[in-house]
């Protein structure tokens, strides 16, 4: 769903008091944020997510048998943990039955949050994709992820909540 300028804006607001100064709260919703840009010279995605550590955690946990705590792991153990997670809930694809193979970039821990980047590849000719984005919606009937996309000039703010976790993106 494409949403008008002024409700944009209202979402950027929203994410960034999300992200930051209601973080202080008890924590009393479930937010990420995903920054989506195609970049037309390395004909790539890239994405910067951003996650509050104890929703990242409790995502992390699905079927393992004891609680991760990702201040106790490596990034050598943390980044196939996030890998897994990222393949399980962000999917993109430019045509039906693909799936676009990501690539983990980095992560930077913030006071309450982590932001993780990475990367996906873009066949030549792709005008658009698929994006099935179900990130915690399996956990938190609340969840709402809000991905801000930014591709050959062109803004557009999505919204993915439980039972909307599938929206084409063009550009």
């Amino acid at each position: 769903m494409l949403f008008p300028s002024y409700i944009r804006r209202i979402l950027l607001v929203a994410g960034l008091l999300l992200a930051g100064q209601l973080a202080a709260w008890a924590h009393a919703y479930h937010a990420s944020i995903m920054e989506l840009r195609f970049n037309p010279e390395k004909q790539r995605l890239e994405m910067a997510l951003k996650i509050f550590i104890d929703d990242l955690e409790k995502g992390l946990s699905v079927g393992k048998p004891t609680p991760i705590r990702t201040d106790q792991l490596s990034r050598a153990q943390l980044n196939p943990l996030l890998m897994d997670l990222l393949r399980r809930s962000v999917q993109f694809s430019t045509r039906p039955g693909e799936t676009l193979p990501l690539t983990l970039v980095g992560l930077q821990k913030e006071k309450d949050s982590y932001w993780l980047y990475f990367t996906a590849p873009l066949p030549a000719s792709a005008s658009g994709l698929t994006l099935r984005h179900k990130l915690l919606l399996d956990l938190f009937p609340d969840q709402m992820n809000i991905v801000n996309l930014e591709a050959k000039g062109q803004k557009q703010s999505l919204l993915f909540r439980d039972g909307e976790e599938q929206q084409q993106l063009k550009w």
